[in-house]
């Protein structure tokens, strides 16, 4: 058996897994409906192959050494998620029914889940850093990063089909109108407060 193959899945995993604003859309879509939120796990799958794709390439290093590429980026990406927040928040002042209709106008599910991903610049970072370390000495390289990709890509399907099947298990509680509010209004201020902290970082790191 590959150690370093296990020990990468388990990295890769728990990389997937920690939560952030790609869990927290799944949440917001799949309170929607389940098919709104598998589709935008399929579009945050979408947007981390593009992150893969480009470390393989190489491609993110160039956001390494060009800061202000990578900083505007940020800033893109953070502009985005903080407006999916405000637009989940503003929906809280609506009637239920409204409300849901305003919580999923943010846009196609699918594009929200791919635009939230493939906006944030470290992702490419992240998978640039770690994906050689996992190559072994004297191996070509492209078959092995392609495989460790492919690990990635995989991984992040299932964990946010699963996050999302979970929440749209747990709907018949979770979309009554109290309980709903709730939640819209906890998945909002965690974008907000993402979105905020995305677009501040760049600023602050000038």
């Amino acid at each position: 058996m590959d150690a370093q193959l296990i020990a990468f899945t388990g990295l890769a995993a728990g990389l997937i897994a920690m939560p952030g604003a790609d869990f927290t859309v799944v949440v917001r879509n799949a309170l929607v409906s389940r098919r709104a939120g598998v589709t935008c796990a399929l579009g945050i799958t979408a947007g981390l192959l593009v992150h893969t794709a480009l470390a393989v390439a190489g491609v993110a290093s160039v956001l390494a050494a060009v800061p202000a590429l990578f900083r505007a980026l940020q800033l893109l990406g953070g502009a985005y998620v903080l407006y999916l927040g405000l637009r989940t928040l503003r929906a809280l002042r609506r009637p239920s029914a409204a409300s849901a209709d305003e919580a999923a106008s943010g846009g196609h599910p699918l594009r929200q889940g791919f635009l939230t991903n493939a906006l944030n610049p470290k992702a490419s970072l992240t998978f640039l850093s770690v994906l050689p370390q996992f190559v072994p000495a004297g191996s070509p390289a492209m078959p092995r990063t392609l495989l460790l990709a492919l690990i990635v890509v995989v991984l992040a399907l299932l964990w946010f089909h699963a996050v999302a099947l979970l929440v749209d298990r747990l709907g018949r509680w979770l979309r009554g109108p109290r309980a709903a509010r709730v939640v819209e209004g906890v998945t909002g201020g965690a974008l907000t407060v993402l979105g905020a902290v995305l677009l501040l970082e760049p600023v602050l790191a000038a």
